[in-house]
């Protein structure tokens, strides 16, 4: 038989292990670095994608990605900023759903700190002309930036966006019985509770 794992059967286990792997996430050490995150649509519907996820910081409750002011994504976002993500990790049978709200950064201090910090490659996206989501007449009908400043140049279409969580949903699946539990965060008040799987 698997032995359980020490957050098994404790709640607050329960939610460090869910920021631990969002952690690791960033950092690129486990399933949790490309989590789906949804927006509402300007239509009112649901609008969902995979992301990068960048950066956390457990103790503000925040997730980081980046995206394109031109996309959707940051349209969705500055008209109406509650978002959902999902990220699940096969290997360790983990579910983690998080909602909040979303804040977009833009030209300030924030944005250019995850500028400086992001990988060259990473950089190119935001000065592909033309931008996400514009219909093409074929498939490679757009262009990348050819050097290092026109890489800059795509550094006012950058954004952050920081996601800070007011509900946390975390599933483990396990044989002897799966584990659920909800957070939720009223201001700095934390409750959490046990829910049927």
């Amino acid at each position: 038989m698997t032995e359980l794992p020490a957050f098994y059967d404790d709640l607050a286990g329960c939610l460090a292990e869910a920021w631990r792997r969002l952690e690791e996430g960033a950092a690129h050490q486990s399933g949790f670095h490309a989590p789906a995150l949804a927006t509402i649509g300007r239509d009112g519907a649901p609008r969902l994608r995979t992301v990068v996820l960048r950066g956390v910081d457990r103790a503000a409750r925040t997730l980081r990605i980046h995206c394109d002011a031109r996309s959707d994504k940051a349209a969705e976002i500055a008209a109406d900023p509650r978002v959902s993500l999902h990220a699940y990790d096969a290997a360790a049978k983990l579910q983690v759903r998080i909602e909040g709200r979303a804040r977009l950064h833009g030209m300030d201090a924030a944005a250019r700190a995850a500028w400086g910090a992001s990988r060259p490659m990473s950089r190119v996206c935001y000065g592909t002309i033309p931008g996400p989501g514009t219909p093409l007449a074929e498939g490679g009908a757009y262009a990348l930036p050819e050097d290092e400043a026109a890489v800059e140049a795509g550094f006012p279409e950058f954004r952050v966006v920081v996601l800070t969580a007011a509900r946390l949903d975390f599933l483990y699946l396990a044989r002897q019985g799966h584990r659920r539990a909800l957070f939720t965060w009223d201001g700095e008040a934390e409750t959490a509770t046990w829910l049927a799987p």
